[in-house]
């Protein structure tokens, strides 16, 4: 099992290819208002993530992972349960 930091850290990797911004990431990170994705970047996004820690996440759990601190949350739930 990954601890949060770890999750949080690989999860920053994943998103690397994707911060076409060059946003500093942190917890509080936001995936729309900061990293501005848009919904196609979301879904190739979150297909990258569930490959990654072998999850599904639900399309209800997308509508309310808004940051980079709760995705790793919810990727941490998921792989516990």
């Amino acid at each position: 099992m990954a601890n949060r930091e770890e999750i949080m850290a690989k999860i920053c990797e994943l998103i690397g290819p994707f911060n076409n911004k060059g946003v500093d990431l942190s917890a509080d990170t936001t995936f729309q208002g900061d990293l501005e994705w848009d919904s196609l970047t979301v879904m190739d996004f979150v297909a990258a993530v569930e490959d990654e820690f072998d999850i599904i996440i639900t399309m209800n759990m997308q509508a309310e992972i808004e940051t980079v601190g709760q995705l790793a949350d919810a990727v941490a739930k998921l792989m516990d349960s």
